[in-house]
């Protein structure tokens, strides 16, 4: 049983990390500029909207808990994922051949793939950004695998309430995906006369704001059954949707920054960085308090230690998104700078901006 729990969740692993990196591929490949950050957008709130549900949901279901009970939820969300996942594969791609028809002319001339990653690697921005995206990835997912066993532990919580408090965080990161969404997008400045900082302000925020619920977590390691668990934990969801939101905007709008014709190579760098950290973060977190928990007796504390670690992987992936200075391509400056020419010209001579 636990071999093929393994193998199990290793084919989970495997396909979710595969079909989400090729999935920030098309996005990049199929969405025009100006529009793939709200495509991204909408994709990473439709998961979390997912995750949210499903969460809520079962930990409803699974109150009175019994092994019986788990194992029917348990193939009937499999059953559901599956034909979900079925669904959603239909025409996803669309009518691929137009695109590369209608693309033929634009298209820089293929080179072998390692070239193409090295030309990325290459540029100083794809490459901050890839360190960036795995040192926060790595901090969000410790806590992931960690988080139910420590209320159900600490806070003597049930497997139903432990889930329920998995579909609070999940709601949490919902509220904090659409939080930042509306203050950087159309509705913060068209609706409110203003936009609430910019996406690198929301990063570091986030960032910065998340290490602190995780310090949270570490005094109600050490305060216990009193502590306002659910409280921190939505607020940890809202500081991690409030910072991923604005890092997977902040990927699509870098997407097309250096070299030409490289936007499906530097995301798809960018999503292996974090699926790469998404499972090492799970497995080192949850190895850490195993590790933590055999060394000292107090399981709150030790849960608190592992949480405190977090915390200083949140602090410096704020550090490297503060200091990530997207660097355009010769040719993008070039552009760029005919365009302020063409304004300024339209200006003197009286011409109407088109």
């Amino acid at each position: 049983g636990v071999l093929l729990a393994f193998f199990a969740f290793a084919m989970i692993g495997v396909g979710v990390s595969a079909s989400g990196t090729s999935v920030l591929v098309l996005l990049a490949k199929r969405v025009e500029d100006h529009r793939r950050a709200a495509a991204a957008t909408i994709v990473w709130l439709m998961m979390i909207l997912g995750l949210a549900m499903t969460a809520g949901i079962t930990g409803h279901l699974l109150d009175p808990y019994s092994h019986e009970r788990l194992l029917v939820i348990a193939l009937a969300v499999s059953l559901i994922a599956v034909c979900v996942s079925l669904l959603a594969l239909v025409r996803l791609e669309g009518n691929p051949g137009s695109i590369n028809h209608a693309s033929a002319e634009t298209a820089a001339p293929r080179v072998p793939f390692t070239h193409a990653l090295r030309e990325v690697w290459s540029e100083q921005s794809a490459r901050q950004f890839t360190i960036f995206v795995f040192v926060s990835m790595l901090a969000f997912s410790a806590q992931d695998l960690i988080l139910e066993p420590f209320a159900g532990i600490v806070f003597q919580f049930t497997p139903g309430e432990t889930t329920k408090l998995s579909g609070l965080q999940h709601a949490g990161v919902l509220c904090g995906m659409v939080l930042c969404a509306l203050a950087c997008g159309r509705f913060g400045s068209r609706w409110m006369g203003l936009q609430f900082g910019s996406l690198r302000v929301w990063t570091v925020g986030g960032c910065l704001a998340s290490a602190l619920a995780l310090i949270g977590l570490v005094a109600a390691g050490m305060i216990g059954g009193s502590y306002p668990i659910r409280a921190n934990v939505f607020l940890l969801g809202l500081f991690n949707g409030a910072f991923s939101i604005a890092a997977i905007a902040s990927m699509m709008r870098l997407a097309s920054t250096g070299r030409g014709h490289r936007e499906g190579t530097r995301v798809g760098l960018w999503g292996a960085a974090q699926a790469i950290a998404f499972g090492t973060g799970g497995l080192i977190g949850a190895a850490a308090s195993d590790f933590s928990r055999y060394w000292i007796d107090d399981p709150g504390i030790a849960y608190g230690v592992v949480f405190f670690a977090e915390a200083g992987l949140f602090l410096v992936a704020a550090r490297l998104a503060f200091r990530i200075e997207p660097q355009p391509h010769p040719h993008q400056a070039a552009d760029k700078s005919t365009s302020y020419t063409a304004k300024w010209k339209r200006k003197e001579h009286h011409e109407p901006a088109i």
